[in-house]
């Protein structure tokens, strides 16, 4: 017989595995409707022009593509951005703005699995269409730090380094620059921490020599932290586009303020996003303390929406995914080691009390609660045991003692209390401990 294994970087989902997983989203989700962004979801497989139409015929050595039975060229999403853009683009009308709008969705990307980079991954994606100021960078950039911090990370595990495509166009353009050198200038950029000087080999190739005043007036703009030299560092230009950009800055930088979340944005202009699609501010958490590097990115793409066949429409959006924030809460020691698949567990002694406790399992399952218990006669120990085992928080004991008397012993299993209930109470009696105790 033959032995089938999964597929290189494809992931397989044990209970342990799914319970961790949905431990990620479940606070995503919570980050999320926090906000009062809705949530939606969308087809995993796409017309593959779609990714053509945003990024190039080039997309596409990335892409599980085919041709279907239909003799269409479709994939299989690498991402949402193309598909939210054509969603909201088809009813733009008619959807109250800002649009906030948010999913938990699987992609697929064809390209060597390594470590922190699989095949078939999770990403949580948030944007916001319609709402063309600063005002947008401030909600999103927030969610992206709640995103994070709600698993108990802080400020020193993590940080958003805050950077500015237009910002660089313009200081560019005011250096004399074109558009096109500008782009090629911005490649070199994104490029720099990594590589450093040779970098700008794809410039100079393109453009020739870049002249060193220019390139040194550029290398120091890219060493700005802080929007003090920022405004050192553009004043001598005295142009309305930089002017009006440093205000921007201002409103971003001080709504987060507002917020409580200074301690976790950095400026960077290092960081432009590489994607050409981008027309604004642009954003990474960034891990301060290991070597997952970038958690998250995302940016602003006013032009996105109309480029796919839909109105002129501003959007912010940013993705993080499921790999790398799995990755960074067990370095941390905040991922829950223990799957909890139960809120309750019966303890049962024997035939006449298995069947009254059938009756409050019953009961209680029916109210929401997750109650487990032994199929078969076991020892109380062996039970008490499973019990821990499975992440109750009590356990309903139901001895000869307690049946005849009428109660359920209600055992505390943290504090190691327990108590008897009347059976016609428990159900009460488990809401109240689980909601209070």
């Amino acid at each position: 017989m033959p032995s089938f294994q999964s597929l290189p970087g494809f992931r397989e989902f044990y209970p342990e595995a799914f319970a961790r997983r949905h431990h990620i989203f479940r606070l995503w989700r919570k980050a999320a409707y926090a906000y009062g962004f809705q949530e939606y979801d969308a087809p995993v497989l796409e017309p593959l022009d779609l990714y053509r139409a945003k990024s190039g015929e080039e997309v596409e050595a990335q892409l599980f593509s085919f041709t279907d039975k239909g003799d269409r060229e479709v994939a299989l999403r690498p991402e949402m951005t193309p598909t939210v853009c054509r969603m909201v683009g088809a009813r733009a009308g008619s959807l109250k703005r800002p649009i906030k709008w948010f999913s938990i969705a699987e992609f697929y990307r064809y390209e060597r699995a390594q470590r922190g980079r699989e095949r078939a991954f999770f990403q949580f994606n948030a944007d916001v269409f319609g709402e063309s100021g600063p005002e947008a960078e401030i909600e999103l950039i927030a969610l992206l730090v709640q995103c994070l911090a709600g698993f108990g990370l802080t400020a020193e595990d993590f940080s958003i380094r805050l950077s500015d495509r237009d910002l660089w166009f313009f200081y560019l353009e005011a250096l004399g620059f074109t558009e096109i050198q500008a782009r090629s200038l911005l490649s070199a950029i994104d490029k720099f921490e990594k590589i450093g000087d040779d970098a700008f080999e794809g410039y100079t190739t393109q453009h020739g020599e870049l002249a060193p005043a220019l390139k040194a007036k550029i290398l120091e703009f890219l060493q700005v932290k802080s929007l003090v030299q920022m405004e050192a560092a553009l004043a001598p230009f005295g142009s309305d586009k930089l002017a009006k950009r440093l205000n921007d800055w201002r409103q971003v930088l001080d709504g987060l303020a507002a917020m409580g979340l200074a301690p976790f944005v950095e400026v960077d202009l290092g960081v432009v996003r590489g994607l050409a699609y981008y027309t604004g501010f642009v954003f990474e958490a960034f891990d301060r303390k290991g070597d997952l590097r970038a958690l998250a990115g995302g940016g602003r793409y006013n032009d996105l929406v109309k480029k796919l066949g839909g109105p002129d429409l501003p959007a912010v959006g940013f993705a993080i995914g499921d790999v790398t924030t799995g990755l960074l809460l067990e370095q941390r020691g905040l991922m829950p080691a223990l799957v909890k698949f139960a809120d309750v567990y019966a303890v049962i002694g024997g035939k006449a009390e298995r069947t009254a406790a059938f009756a409050d399992i019953r009961a209680l399952r029916a109210a929401g609660w997750r109650v487990d218990y032994a199929f078969k006669d076991l020892a109380f120990g062996k039970q008490f045991k499973a019990a821990n085992e499975s992440g109750a928080r009590i356990a309903l004991i139901y001895g000869g003692d307690e049946l005849a008397r009428g109660v359920v012993k209600v055992r505390d299993l943290t504090a190691r209390q327990e108590h008897d209930v009347p059976r016609e109470q428990i159900v009460a009696a488990v809401r109240d401990f689980l909601a209070h105790g």
